[in-house]
């Protein structure tokens, strides 16, 4: 069995990095390093690297201020490009610090590698029913996150994807020009150059803890760098003609209703038609924040990846801005 090396980047990440470190160096087989790069972070989360990987030889934590938005575009993928750099293994995985990991989680991300029928591997996100709110939920499927831990996935998500280095070198590394989408630009290229598997039981565990506005924030930021990489189109086009109809509806309400219930039914389908099942069982309040951010959907997509079209200035985030 081939060696893996898990790597992941992360900034003022205090409250997280300790879970998602621990359950990385809790996996069996055991990866063969953990890399950590920290981009320059104050609010403790490299006191805590520093100090675990003093008594962890697995963990391999390096401090590297150039991946901030203080010195790169894409802090995110330089951080992951560098960790790699800096790993020994030629199999690779990478994991995000805002996740945990069950204890088979590499295993099975990897083992299409490890049997030589694929050079990429997706495993997909899914959400930490523990604690999570009605708006975690309802944004769920949006973010490709599941709410079944069989449910099949074929998104990409750097919080679980596995790759050779041979595969990372054709793709060009992860892009360091885009703070947001960096995994699906370089999902693209690897797509491209080797062969992908799906794994449908290597699962990111995720728990964003999210309200309305930051859902609709992440929604936007993701709709924006889309807009910004002139990728998605389908996407930009299918959203706007959900604003135009649900416009035209509510003109025409005042002669007949049957736009207006076409509309309903094309937005439930979009709430509804993908995980019904499943969200069902998390409630109410769910199941109507579900209704509520699907239809919010085509109005924060539209406006905000035509606005990254034209978009000169980069994005930033709340780890860069030390706040939340």
């Amino acid at each position: 069995m081939q060696a893996v090396s898990v790597v992941l980047t992360e900034l003022n990440e205090v409250a997280e990095i300790a879970r998602a470190v621990e359950s990385l160096l809790a996996q069996e087989p055991p990866a063969a390093e953990v890399v950590v790069v920290d981009g320059g972070s104050i609010d403790g989360t490299w006191e805590w690297l520093a100090a675990k990987a003093a008594v962890e030889p697995r963990l391999k934590a390096i401090r590297d201020e150039t991946c901030s938005l203080k010195h790169s575009d894409g802090p995110v993928s330089r951080g992951r490009n560098v960790a790699i750099e800096a790993a020994s293994s030629w199999l690779l995985a990478t994991a995000d610090a805002g996740c945990t990991y069950a204890p088979d989680w590499l295993r099975n991300l990897t083992a299409p590698l490890q049997e030589g029928v694929a050079e990429y591997t997706l495993g997909g996100s899914l959400l930490d029913a523990a604690g999570a709110t009605c708006w975690d939920v309802a944004s769920a499927p949006y973010f490709s996150v599941k709410l079944d831990p069989e449910e099949p996935t074929k998104s990409c998500t750097a919080r679980s994807m596995a790759f050779t280095r041979a595969l990372w070198e054709r793709a060009g590394h992860f892009p360091e020009e885009v703070l947001v989408g960096e995994d699906t630009l370089f999902d693209f290229e690897a797509r491209r150059q080797g062969k992908v598997a799906f794994v449908s039981n290597a699962k990111a565990i995720y728990r964003p803890m999210n309200t309305y506005r930051t859902a609709c924030r992440q929604m936007a930021r993701y709709a924006m760098s889309d807009g910004m990489a002139r990728v998605r189109g389908t996407r930009l086009t299918r959203n706007a003609g959900r604003c135009l109809l649900e416009l035209a509806a509510l003109v025409s309400f005042q002669w007949t209703i049957a736009p207006l219930l076409v509309v309903l039914a094309i937005e439930g389908f979009y709430a509804y038609g993908k995980d019904w099942q499943h969200l069902k069982r998390f409630g109410r309040n769910a199941v109507l924040a579900r209704l509520a951010f699907s239809a919010s959907v085509p109005w924060v997509v539209a406006w905000n990846q035509t606005q990254g079209i034209f978009r000169r200035e980069r994005q930033t985030n709340w780890q860069n801005e030390g706040r939340e």
